[in-house]
């Protein structure tokens, strides 16, 4: 018999709808319920690829002795974090603070008020691995919270006061210096590992943020130490079996330090956003290898992530069968299957599979750095790959996620110019359109949609990364309706997510709080936090449209975190790249022209073909009626002659617009 999570429609609740626990889905009637039994609440928080939220579904939600105590003990609810991130921020800052450390799954015991006062993430149906077992906890708990009822009270009340001290604690800091840049690449280069590349030692997690910084950094300052960090990076996690080497697309991170071991799931999230790194990189250096595993990692999200309506779904599993990576495992007969006894021997070599293997006698595929852009494997991985496809998959979470769409349209927009991929450009075009046609209503945006139905208030990441995506779009197609959208969003951020008075950027739109506080992501994770990305839209914005205060806001919100810039420079790389931009120059282009112009679209691509970090570039067609193609770097601007024109301002200086894609491709030398 399903209980209440049969009737949501996000596939990681759904599959707990057959659970024998009398699972609550996050509102009102489970809190009510709480209240009107007198019982704790037990929230627990996951996502669908997450590996070992699966291992404590089947181990303790499955069991029915185990489902019985959570019943008779508890008010039960399940959430998935990625439909309420503001609820995982929220639990997940009280668990570090409880224990010291984070993950998922994620257990919570709450107060009915929704207060926690104990919490950790994984445990084992039985004591093992120094681990208490859940039944064991789970009776701790309830008899604490019979017999000692006004401590665990003022516990959950000294926890909540804690966790709203810490985010009214982001003070202003050091002033916009150039020097903060220098002093976060100092620590960032301390951590470097100078060997296998990344940061830090096990598990790795592929920083897309902290390469995009050290990459604006090498523009800044030449700094060739800078770049070698990104391109020895890069090259480790193409040739490791982080990347998918048959099929394309990055696992979520190597739980060894030289990124052959991943953590199988892959996130839409990474994806999108070292697709982006990759392209940098190949603008950068004109290494083929990058070019190719951006191509590869974007193809691979249109053949395996993409709705058919053309949104993108947020993840694949970690597991098939039951065992984690088993899709993506070979051994040596697995390979003799596939290629004559001689040439499978010549491929095992080629790619790291052995007898021993590195998950019970099965190898995770791995190249050498030197066979990255060795085209002699092309028809080799197409056989294996072929083989592979016969294997039963990894689930699919189907969910639509408007900011990680965000992310993936403005990858798709950006490499669609670079690489000359017109069907990129539709893919991000479809995509922007699904969002705006099923996620938005008015100015106002909403989370998720899956199972034909938008849910939920969107959070300041969603906002963020679909106006950075639409900037995007705009720049690649001087269609100016996506540079309008863009602006009613940055709009929407000011108005209902900053509050003047406590001086802060909050995560949920005004009256949405559900909990004891709002929340605030201040820092950076592998995603740019919601701060940081709507810092870089209001400097564009700003810029762009000529509305002063956004860029004020902007700086203000720079300061806000400029202490925490140099001391902890890899949970702020984003709030660093918006800060390089801030510092920089002016740099602006603009593109005018009819959209369907091949004169225009010749001078859209010439102002893409070198990487610029600095450089604005928007685009409009001076017949437009929009309003916004009256102000701004906009304005006094149209056609020269009757044909598309560039007009570049660098500095303080403007040069005479041009219409030959030569002559613009030497202004922006």
């Amino acid at each position: 018999m399903s209980n209440r999570l049969a009737q949501e429609t996000s596939p990681y609740l759904l599959q707990h709808a057959d659970n024998p626990v009398d699972w609550y889905p996050w509102g009102k009637d489970a809190f009510d319920a709480a209240r009107a039994e007198d019982k704790p609440i037990l929230l627990s928080i996951g996502y669908s690829a997450c590996h070992w939220c699966h291992v404590m579904a089947h181990e303790s939600f499955e069991n029915r002795d185990i489902a019985r105590e959570m019943n008779e003990k508890f008010i039960n609810i399940k959430v998935d974090r990625e439909e309420r991130p503001d609820l995982d921020e929220i639990y997940m800052q009280a668990v570090s603070a409880l224990t010291g450390h984070g993950g998922w799954p994620l257990t919570v015991f709450l107060t009915p008020d929704g207060k926690p006062f104990y919490g950790s993430t994984y445990f084992p149906p039985e004591d093992k691995h120094g681990l208490p077992g859940f039944p064991r906890v789970l009776r701790a708990i309830a008899d604490s919270y019979r017999r000692q009822r006004p401590q665990i009270e003022r516990a959950g009340s000294q926890i909540a006061a804690a966790l709203s001290a810490g985010r009214a604690s982001v003070q202003p800091g050091n002033s916009l210096a150039p020097e903060l840049l220098d002093q976060a690449y100092e620590a960032i280069k301390g951590t470097f590992d100078r060997v296998n590349g990344g940061f830090g030692s096990a598990p790795k997690f592929p920083q897309a943020s902290v390469l995009e910084f050290l990459m604006r950094y090498y523009h800044r300052t030449k700094n060739a130490e800078a770049l070698r960090m990104v391109t020895l990076t890069l090259d480790k996690m193409a040739a490791g079996g982080i990347y998918d080497q048959l099929g394309g697309g990055f696992h979520r991170y190597a739980t060894d330090a030289i990124w052959v071991v991943p953590h199988f799931e892959k996130m839409l999230y990474d994806n999108a956003l070292l697709a982006g790194v990759y392209l940098h990189a190949f603008m950068i250096t004109q290494n083929g290898v990058y070019r190719k595993i951006t191509e590869e990692t974007l193809d691979y999200a249109l053949r395996e992530m993409r709705a058919p309506e053309g949104g993108f779904f947020s993840s694949q599993d970690a597991d098939s069968e039951g065992e984690e990576g088993k899709y993506f495992l070979w051994d040596l007969k697995d390979l003799s299957e596939v290629f004559p006894a001689d040439k499978a021997g010549i491929i095992a070599g080629r790619f790291g599979v052995t007898p021993e293997g590195q998950i019970d006698g099965r190898s995770v595929l791995h190249l050498r750095r030197e066979s990255l852009d060795d085209p002699s494997l092309e028809a080799d991985k197409k056989l294996m790959l072929a083989k592979r496809e016969q294997r039963i998959k990894p689930g699919t979470d189907i969910k639509v996620l408007s900011g990680w769409n965000g992310l993936m349209i403005a990858s798709l927009a950006e490499a669609s110019c670079v690489l000359d991929r017109p069907d990129y450009l539709q893919a991000a075009i479809a995509g922007a359109d699904f969002i705006l046609d099923h996620t938005v209503a008015g100015h106002r945006l909403r989370h998720v949609y899956a199972g034909g139905r938008s849910k939920t208030d969107a959070f300041l990441q969603d906002y963020a990364f679909l106006a950075e995506a639409f900037i995007k779009l705009n720049e690649v197609t001087a269609d100016i309706k996506w540079l309008d959208e863009a602006e009613k969003l940055a709009e929407f951020i000011v108005d209902n997510f900053w509050d003047e008075e406590k001086s802060a950027l909050f995560d949920t739109v005004k009256g949405q709080q559900e909990t004891f506080m709002r929340p605030q992501s201040i820092l950076d994770s592998p995603i740019p936090s919601g701060g940081s990305a709507t810092t870089m839209v209001l400097l564009k914005i700003g810029r762009i449209t000529g509305n002063p205060p956004m860029t004020d806001l902007a700086e203000k919100l720079l300061g806000l975190v400029s202490r925490e810039m140099p001391q902890n420079p890899q949970a702020t790389s984003h709030w660093l790249n918006a800060l390089t931009l801030w510092l920089s120059d002016p740099f602006d282009v603009v593109i005018a022209g009819g959209t369907d112009d091949p004169a225009t679209r010749a001078l859209l691509r010439q102002g893409c073909a070198g990487w610029l970090p600095d450089k604005l570039q928007a685009g409009f067609d001076p017949a437009s009626d929009n309003p916004l193609a009256q102000k701004g770097i906009f304005k006094g601007k149209s056609l020269v002659n009757e044909r598309s024109a560039a007009y570049v301002c660098s500095g303080h200086t403007c040069h005479p617009p041009v219409s030959d894609p030569g002559l613009l491709a030497d202004l922006l030398k």
